[in-house]
Protein backbone atom coordinates (compact mmCIF):
# COMPACT_ATOMS: atom_id res chain seq x y z
CA UNK A 1 0.00 0.00 0.00
CA UNK A 2 0.91 3.40 -0.98
CA UNK A 3 2.53 5.61 2.17
CA UNK A 4 0.67 8.84 1.24
CA UNK A 5 0.87 12.15 2.73
CA UNK A 6 -1.89 14.36 5.35
CA UNK A 7 -5.30 14.52 4.35
CA UNK A 8 -4.59 18.81 3.94
CA UNK A 9 -3.80 19.23 0.60
CA UNK A 10 -0.19 19.53 -1.18
CA UNK A 11 2.10 22.16 -0.03
CA UNK A 12 2.72 23.00 -3.33
CA UNK A 13 -0.22 24.35 -4.97
CA UNK A 14 -0.27 23.54 -9.06
CA UNK A 15 -2.71 24.74 -12.08
CA UNK A 16 -4.96 21.87 -13.18
CA UNK A 17 -3.98 20.23 -15.82
CA UNK A 18 -7.02 19.36 -17.09
CA UNK A 19 -10.39 20.49 -15.88
CA UNK A 20 -13.90 19.05 -17.17
CA UNK A 21 -16.88 20.80 -15.79
CA UNK A 22 -20.39 19.80 -16.12
CA UNK A 23 -19.75 17.50 -19.66
CA UNK A 24 -22.68 16.27 -21.08
CA UNK A 25 -22.60 13.48 -23.80
CA UNK A 26 -24.94 11.68 -25.71
CA UNK A 27 -25.91 9.15 -28.60
CA UNK A 28 -28.56 7.79 -30.71
CA UNK A 29 -30.99 5.59 -29.87
CA UNK A 30 -31.34 3.09 -32.60
CA UNK A 31 -34.58 2.51 -31.72
CA UNK A 32 -35.44 5.92 -32.77
CA UNK A 33 -36.45 6.72 -29.29
CA UNK A 34 -34.85 9.32 -26.44
CA UNK A 35 -31.41 9.89 -27.04
CA UNK A 36 -29.37 7.98 -24.54
CA UNK A 37 -27.44 10.00 -22.10
CA UNK A 38 -24.08 8.12 -21.68
CA UNK A 39 -22.50 11.09 -19.08
CA UNK A 40 -24.56 13.67 -17.70
CA UNK A 41 -23.46 16.88 -15.64
CA UNK A 42 -19.39 15.48 -14.66
CA UNK A 43 -16.94 17.69 -13.42
CA UNK A 44 -13.64 16.54 -12.59
CA UNK A 45 -10.12 17.78 -12.03
CA UNK A 46 -6.65 16.66 -12.61
CA UNK A 47 -2.86 18.57 -11.56
CA UNK A 48 0.42 17.35 -12.47
CA UNK A 49 1.97 14.47 -10.70
CA UNK A 50 -1.24 13.47 -10.01
CA UNK A 51 -3.17 10.28 -10.64
CA UNK A 52 -7.07 10.32 -10.81
CA UNK A 53 -9.19 7.10 -10.67
CA UNK A 54 -12.36 6.77 -12.62
CA UNK A 55 -13.72 3.81 -10.96
CA UNK A 56 -17.31 2.40 -11.54
CA UNK A 57 -19.01 -0.71 -13.48
CA UNK A 58 -19.17 -1.02 -17.25
CA UNK A 59 -21.69 1.52 -18.88
CA UNK A 60 -21.22 4.23 -16.36
CA UNK A 61 -19.40 6.62 -19.14
CA UNK A 62 -15.39 6.11 -18.12
CA UNK A 63 -14.37 5.45 -21.06
CA UNK A 64 -16.88 7.72 -23.10
CA UNK A 65 -15.28 10.59 -20.53
CA UNK A 66 -11.69 9.76 -21.96
CA UNK A 67 -13.14 9.46 -25.61
CA UNK A 68 -14.68 12.52 -25.67
CA UNK A 69 -11.33 14.35 -23.95
CA UNK A 70 -9.66 13.28 -27.15
CA UNK A 71 -12.44 14.06 -29.27
CA UNK A 72 -12.52 10.62 -30.71
CA UNK A 73 -16.67 10.19 -30.34
CA UNK A 74 -17.58 9.37 -33.32
CA UNK A 75 -20.42 11.98 -34.39
CA UNK A 76 -22.85 10.91 -34.85
CA UNK A 77 -24.13 8.89 -33.43
CA UNK A 78 -22.35 10.36 -30.93
CA UNK A 79 -23.43 14.22 -29.52
CA UNK A 80 -21.37 16.51 -27.10
CA UNK A 81 -24.62 18.30 -24.57
CA UNK A 82 -22.66 20.84 -22.54
CA UNK A 83 -19.48 21.10 -20.64
CA UNK A 84 -16.06 22.37 -21.11
CA UNK A 85 -12.88 20.37 -21.55
CA UNK A 86 -10.18 22.47 -20.39
CA UNK A 87 -6.59 21.68 -20.93
CA UNK A 88 -3.72 24.68 -21.08
CA UNK A 89 -6.01 27.09 -20.85
CA UNK A 90 -8.28 26.01 -23.85
CA UNK A 91 -11.20 24.52 -24.30
CA UNK A 92 -10.60 20.66 -26.14
CA UNK A 93 -14.52 20.94 -27.15
CA UNK A 94 -13.77 23.60 -29.12
CA UNK A 95 -10.53 22.80 -31.50
CA UNK A 96 -10.80 21.65 -35.17
CA UNK A 97 -9.25 18.15 -36.02
CA UNK A 98 -6.21 19.70 -37.04
CA UNK A 99 -5.64 21.95 -33.85
CA UNK A 100 -6.45 18.67 -31.85
CA UNK A 101 -4.14 16.42 -33.99
CA UNK A 102 -1.35 18.76 -32.89
CA UNK A 103 -2.93 17.48 -28.67
CA UNK A 104 -3.46 13.97 -29.28
CA UNK A 105 -0.80 11.35 -28.88
CA UNK A 106 1.27 14.07 -27.84
CA UNK A 107 0.87 16.62 -24.84
CA UNK A 108 -2.37 14.10 -24.00
CA UNK A 109 -1.90 10.40 -25.05
CA UNK A 110 -3.93 7.81 -24.70
CA UNK A 111 -4.27 4.02 -23.52
CA UNK A 112 -6.90 2.27 -25.45
CA UNK A 113 -8.97 -0.36 -23.47
CA UNK A 114 -9.15 -3.12 -25.90
CA UNK A 115 -5.32 -3.87 -27.38
CA UNK A 116 -6.83 -6.46 -29.74
CA UNK A 117 -8.31 -4.00 -31.80
CA UNK A 118 -6.91 -0.87 -30.94
CA UNK A 119 -3.66 -1.48 -33.21
CA UNK A 120 -3.76 -1.12 -37.30
CA UNK A 121 -3.51 -4.48 -38.52
CA UNK A 122 -1.82 -3.20 -41.66
CA UNK A 123 0.65 -1.32 -40.44
CA UNK A 124 4.02 -2.65 -38.92
CA UNK A 125 4.48 -1.98 -35.16
CA UNK A 126 7.45 0.13 -35.88
CA UNK A 127 5.17 2.88 -38.60
CA UNK A 128 3.05 2.83 -35.55
CA UNK A 129 5.19 4.48 -33.16
CA UNK A 130 7.36 6.36 -35.09
CA UNK A 131 4.15 8.00 -36.84
CA UNK A 132 3.77 9.76 -33.19
CA UNK A 133 7.07 10.57 -32.49
CA UNK A 134 7.77 12.10 -35.88
CA UNK A 135 4.42 13.97 -35.79
CA UNK A 136 5.23 15.28 -32.40
CA UNK A 137 8.96 16.00 -31.57
CA UNK A 138 11.50 16.97 -33.39
CA UNK A 139 13.73 14.28 -34.31
CA UNK A 140 15.41 13.09 -37.10
CA UNK A 141 14.14 9.30 -38.58
CA UNK A 142 17.30 7.51 -36.62
CA UNK A 143 16.37 9.27 -33.23
CA UNK A 144 12.94 8.57 -33.82
CA UNK A 145 13.90 5.13 -34.32
CA UNK A 146 15.89 4.89 -31.05
CA UNK A 147 13.23 6.87 -29.21
CA UNK A 148 10.28 4.18 -30.58
CA UNK A 149 13.03 1.22 -28.88
CA UNK A 150 13.44 2.87 -25.77
CA UNK A 151 9.30 3.00 -25.32
CA UNK A 152 9.54 -0.65 -26.21
CA UNK A 153 12.20 -1.30 -23.52
CA UNK A 154 10.97 0.32 -21.00
CA UNK A 155 7.61 -1.62 -21.05
CA UNK A 156 9.42 -4.89 -21.50
CA UNK A 157 8.33 -5.54 -25.25
CA UNK A 158 11.23 -7.81 -26.96
CA UNK A 159 10.59 -11.01 -29.01
CA UNK A 160 11.53 -14.20 -28.73
CA UNK A 161 14.83 -14.32 -30.02
CA UNK A 162 15.85 -11.14 -28.54
CA UNK A 163 14.84 -12.91 -25.00
CA UNK A 164 17.60 -15.19 -25.38
CA UNK A 165 20.00 -12.82 -26.52
CA UNK A 166 19.27 -10.60 -23.68
CA UNK A 167 19.56 -14.32 -21.32
CA UNK A 168 23.10 -14.68 -23.34
CA UNK A 169 24.16 -11.22 -22.84
CA UNK A 170 23.89 -11.14 -18.95
CA UNK A 171 25.33 -14.18 -18.64
CA UNK A 172 28.41 -12.88 -20.19
CA UNK A 173 28.30 -10.01 -18.01
CA UNK A 174 28.01 -12.65 -14.94
CA UNK A 175 31.05 -14.22 -16.18
CA UNK A 176 32.53 -10.95 -16.19
CA UNK A 177 31.46 -10.26 -12.63
CA UNK A 178 32.70 -13.98 -11.49
CA UNK A 179 36.69 -14.12 -13.76
CA UNK A 180 37.39 -10.68 -13.45
CA UNK A 181 37.82 -10.53 -17.29
CA UNK A 182 36.89 -7.40 -19.22
CA UNK A 183 33.82 -7.57 -21.03
CA UNK A 184 35.05 -6.65 -23.93
CA UNK A 185 37.66 -9.52 -24.45
CA UNK A 186 34.04 -11.96 -23.86
CA UNK A 187 32.56 -10.24 -26.29
CA UNK A 188 34.88 -10.48 -28.46
CA UNK A 189 34.92 -14.43 -27.64
CA UNK A 190 31.47 -14.71 -28.29
CA UNK A 191 31.20 -12.88 -31.50
CA UNK A 192 28.23 -9.49 -32.33
CA UNK A 193 26.31 -10.49 -29.63
CA UNK A 194 25.12 -6.58 -28.98
CA UNK A 195 25.00 -6.65 -33.14
CA UNK A 196 22.79 -9.42 -33.11
CA UNK A 197 20.62 -7.96 -30.38
CA UNK A 198 20.58 -5.07 -32.43
CA UNK A 199 18.95 -6.55 -35.34
CA UNK A 200 16.26 -8.52 -33.19
CA UNK A 201 15.51 -5.24 -32.08
CA UNK A 202 14.88 -3.72 -35.16
CA UNK A 203 13.04 -6.61 -36.49
CA UNK A 204 10.39 -5.89 -33.41
CA UNK A 205 9.80 -2.79 -35.14
CA UNK A 206 9.10 -4.65 -38.48
CA UNK A 207 6.81 -6.94 -37.35
CA UNK A 208 2.88 -6.60 -37.25
CA UNK A 209 0.22 -6.77 -34.41
CA UNK A 210 -1.16 -9.87 -35.52
CA UNK A 211 1.96 -11.86 -34.88
CA UNK A 212 1.44 -11.09 -30.13
CA UNK A 213 -0.32 -11.96 -28.10
CA UNK A 214 -3.05 -9.49 -26.32
CA UNK A 215 -0.67 -8.69 -23.40
CA UNK A 216 2.27 -7.70 -25.81
CA UNK A 217 0.04 -5.50 -27.98
CA UNK A 218 -0.75 -3.96 -24.28
CA UNK A 219 2.59 -3.25 -24.11
CA UNK A 220 2.75 -1.74 -27.55
CA UNK A 221 -0.13 0.42 -27.19
CA UNK A 222 1.56 1.37 -23.42
CA UNK A 223 4.77 2.41 -25.56
CA UNK A 224 3.54 3.90 -28.04
CA UNK A 225 1.40 6.11 -25.46
CA UNK A 226 4.88 7.16 -23.35
CA UNK A 227 7.02 7.58 -26.00
CA UNK A 228 6.31 11.76 -26.87
CA UNK A 229 6.84 12.03 -22.78
CA UNK A 230 3.13 13.42 -22.65
CA UNK A 231 2.04 15.71 -19.75
CA UNK A 232 -1.44 13.79 -19.71
CA UNK A 233 -2.59 10.65 -19.94
CA UNK A 234 -5.53 9.18 -20.36
CA UNK A 235 -5.48 4.95 -19.15
CA UNK A 236 -8.19 3.11 -20.08
CA UNK A 237 -8.05 -0.64 -18.07
CA UNK A 238 -3.84 0.01 -18.82
CA UNK A 239 -3.22 -3.74 -16.83
CA UNK A 240 -6.23 -5.79 -18.33
CA UNK A 241 -4.73 -8.23 -20.63
CA UNK A 242 -1.45 -8.21 -17.91
CA UNK A 243 -0.22 -10.92 -15.85
CA UNK A 244 -0.05 -9.66 -12.53
CA UNK A 245 4.63 -9.50 -12.48
CA UNK A 246 4.11 -7.12 -15.57
CA UNK A 247 0.82 -4.87 -14.33
CA UNK A 248 3.32 -4.42 -11.65
CA UNK A 249 5.91 -3.04 -13.17
CA UNK A 250 3.83 -1.11 -15.83
CA UNK A 251 2.22 0.71 -13.03
CA UNK A 252 5.76 0.94 -11.13
CA UNK A 253 7.15 2.75 -14.67
CA UNK A 254 3.75 5.23 -15.35
CA UNK A 255 4.56 6.36 -11.54
CA UNK A 256 8.32 6.92 -12.35
CA UNK A 257 7.47 8.75 -15.49
CA UNK A 258 5.21 11.17 -13.14
CA UNK A 259 7.64 11.61 -10.69
CA UNK A 260 10.38 12.91 -13.36
CA UNK A 261 8.14 14.65 -15.99
CA UNK A 262 5.35 15.59 -13.94
CA UNK A 263 2.31 13.38 -16.13
CA UNK A 264 -1.03 13.26 -14.28
CA UNK A 265 -3.15 10.28 -15.25
CA UNK A 266 -6.22 9.55 -15.31
CA UNK A 267 -7.13 5.45 -14.80
CA UNK A 268 -9.98 3.80 -15.76
CA UNK A 269 -10.14 0.78 -13.92
CA UNK A 270 -12.70 -1.75 -12.40
CA UNK A 271 -9.99 -3.26 -10.12
CA UNK A 272 -10.18 -1.19 -6.70
CA UNK A 273 -6.47 -2.75 -5.41
CA UNK A 274 -4.96 -0.79 -8.59
CA UNK A 275 -6.60 1.97 -7.08
CA UNK A 276 -5.63 1.51 -3.52
CA UNK A 277 -2.33 1.30 -4.35
CA UNK A 278 -1.64 4.04 -7.66
CA UNK A 279 -4.02 6.34 -7.18
CA UNK A 280 -4.32 10.02 -5.62
CA UNK A 281 -8.14 11.19 -5.97
CA UNK A 282 -11.04 8.28 -6.80
CA UNK A 283 -14.13 9.55 -9.08
CA UNK A 284 -17.08 7.04 -8.60
CA UNK A 285 -19.47 6.91 -11.58
CA UNK A 286 -22.93 5.40 -12.18
CA UNK A 287 -25.02 6.10 -14.75
CA UNK A 288 -22.90 8.76 -16.54
CA UNK A 289 -22.52 10.71 -13.48
CA UNK A 290 -20.11 10.95 -10.68
CA UNK A 291 -21.78 9.67 -7.10
CA UNK A 292 -18.38 9.98 -5.06
CA UNK A 293 -15.23 12.38 -5.27
CA UNK A 294 -12.68 11.94 -2.42
CA UNK A 295 -8.75 11.46 -1.85
CA UNK A 296 -8.35 7.87 -1.93
CA UNK A 297 -7.27 6.74 1.54
CA UNK A 298 -10.28 8.92 2.75
CA UNK A 299 -12.59 6.76 -0.10
CA UNK A 300 -11.63 3.44 1.09
CA UNK A 301 -11.49 4.45 5.06
CA UNK A 302 -15.39 5.68 5.11
CA UNK A 303 -17.36 5.43 2.17
CA UNK A 304 -20.14 7.95 1.55
CA UNK A 305 -22.43 7.03 -1.44
CA UNK A 306 -24.49 3.62 -0.64
CA UNK A 307 -23.11 2.53 -4.50
CA UNK A 308 -19.60 3.45 -3.40
CA UNK A 309 -19.93 1.11 -0.57
CA UNK A 310 -21.99 -1.55 -2.52
CA UNK A 311 -18.87 -1.92 -4.67
CA UNK A 312 -16.76 -2.23 -1.53
CA UNK A 313 -18.95 -4.77 -0.10
CA UNK A 314 -18.96 -7.16 -3.14
CA UNK A 315 -15.48 -7.37 -2.82
CA UNK A 316 -14.97 -11.37 -2.27
CA UNK A 317 -13.52 -11.60 1.02
CA UNK A 318 -11.44 -14.96 2.99
CA UNK A 319 -13.31 -15.45 6.00
CA UNK A 320 -16.46 -16.89 5.28
CA UNK A 321 -16.16 -18.58 1.93
CA UNK A 322 -19.69 -20.14 2.00
CA UNK A 323 -21.29 -16.64 2.65
CA UNK A 324 -23.73 -15.35 0.04
CA UNK A 325 -21.22 -12.48 -1.95
CA UNK A 326 -22.76 -8.81 -1.51
CA UNK A 327 -24.12 -7.32 -4.18
CA UNK A 328 -24.36 -3.44 -5.18
CA UNK A 329 -27.87 -3.95 -5.34
CA UNK A 330 -28.64 -5.50 -2.11
CA UNK A 331 -27.26 -2.20 -1.03
CA UNK A 332 -28.97 0.07 -3.02
CA UNK A 333 -32.01 -0.79 -2.40
CA UNK A 334 -31.91 -0.78 0.83
CA UNK A 335 -33.69 2.56 1.79
CA UNK A 336 -31.42 2.50 5.38
CA UNK A 337 -28.61 2.99 3.29
CA UNK A 338 -29.65 6.17 1.59
CA UNK A 339 -30.52 7.76 5.23
CA UNK A 340 -26.81 6.86 6.52
CA UNK A 341 -25.56 10.05 4.94
CA UNK A 342 -24.78 13.12 7.15
CA UNK A 343 -27.30 16.06 7.18
CA UNK A 344 -29.94 13.38 5.47
CA UNK A 345 -32.59 15.15 7.69
CA UNK A 346 -32.15 18.09 6.18
CA UNK A 347 -32.52 17.70 2.71
CA UNK A 348 -28.70 16.17 1.42
CA UNK A 349 -30.34 12.76 0.21
CA UNK A 350 -27.85 10.67 -1.99
CA UNK A 351 -28.80 10.96 -6.04
CA UNK A 352 -30.12 7.55 -7.35
CA UNK A 353 -31.77 6.83 -10.71
CA UNK A 354 -33.70 3.62 -9.54
CA UNK A 355 -34.96 5.71 -6.31
CA UNK A 356 -38.37 4.83 -5.72
CA UNK A 357 -40.70 7.68 -6.74
CA UNK A 358 -42.17 7.38 -3.01
CA UNK A 359 -39.18 7.79 -1.33
CA UNK A 360 -37.73 10.39 -3.66
CA UNK A 361 -37.31 14.29 -2.33
CA UNK A 362 -38.91 17.26 -2.86
CA UNK A 363 -36.81 18.55 -5.66
CA UNK A 364 -36.00 22.50 -6.53
CA UNK A 365 -38.34 23.29 -9.62
CA UNK A 366 -36.96 23.69 -12.92
CA UNK A 367 -33.59 22.55 -12.09
CA UNK A 368 -31.76 19.84 -12.87
CA UNK A 369 -32.20 16.97 -10.28
CA UNK A 370 -28.35 15.79 -9.79
CA UNK A 371 -26.10 17.92 -7.88
CA UNK A 372 -22.24 17.01 -7.11
CA UNK A 373 -22.24 18.25 -3.53
CA UNK A 374 -19.66 19.28 -0.93
CA UNK A 375 -20.81 17.27 1.71
CA UNK A 376 -17.75 18.08 4.00
CA UNK A 377 -14.63 19.62 3.07
CA UNK A 378 -12.77 17.96 0.20
CA UNK A 379 -15.71 15.08 0.31
CA UNK A 380 -18.04 15.26 -2.53
CA UNK A 381 -21.44 13.31 -3.50
CA UNK A 382 -23.72 12.83 -6.29
CA UNK A 383 -27.32 14.24 -4.42
CA UNK A 384 -30.63 15.02 -5.41
CA UNK A 385 -30.71 19.08 -6.06
CA UNK A 386 -33.14 19.35 -2.97
CA UNK A 387 -34.36 22.78 -1.41
CA UNK A 388 -31.28 22.48 0.85
CA UNK A 389 -29.29 21.88 -1.88
CA UNK A 390 -29.70 24.71 -4.29
CA UNK A 391 -29.75 27.37 -1.24
CA UNK A 392 -26.39 26.00 -0.20
CA UNK A 393 -24.35 25.37 -3.57
CA UNK A 394 -20.36 23.88 -3.02
CA UNK A 395 -17.41 24.39 -4.95
CA UNK A 396 -16.66 22.09 -8.29
CA UNK A 397 -15.06 18.86 -7.27
CA UNK A 398 -10.85 19.73 -7.17
CA UNK A 399 -8.37 18.14 -5.10
CA UNK A 400 -4.91 19.45 -5.27
CA UNK A 401 -3.71 16.01 -3.97
CA UNK A 402 -0.72 14.36 -4.24
CA UNK A 403 0.99 11.14 -2.52
CA UNK A 404 4.56 11.47 -0.78
CA UNK A 405 7.02 9.70 -2.83
CA UNK A 406 8.28 6.98 -0.02
CA UNK A 407 11.59 7.15 1.19
CA UNK A 408 11.89 11.20 -0.06
CA UNK A 409 9.77 12.90 2.14
CA UNK A 410 8.05 15.34 0.01
CA UNK A 411 4.64 15.77 -1.86
CA UNK A 412 4.64 15.52 -5.03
Amino acid sequence: MNTHGSTSPSLEVSKPLLQVADLAVSFDNAGGGPRIQAVAGLSLTIHPRQTLAVVGESGCGKSVTAMTTMQLVPCPPGRVDGGTILFGGRDLLTLSEREMLKIRGGEIAMIFQEPMTSLNPVYTIGDQILEAILLHQKATPDEAVEAALRALDEVGMYTPVEGRLRRELAALKAEVETKHRPLAALLAAEGSLPNRLRTARMQLLSDYPHRYSGGMRQRVMIAMALACKPKLLLADEPTTALDVTIQAQILELLAEIQRKQGMGVMLITHNLGVVAENADVVCVMYAGRVVEYARVEELFANPLHPYTRGLFKSIPGLRDLRARLTTVEDVVDDPAEFKKLAGYEQGIIPWWPFMPKENRPTLAPGRNPYALHEIEPDRWVGCWRTPHIEAHPSRRADLDYRRKVVGEGVSV
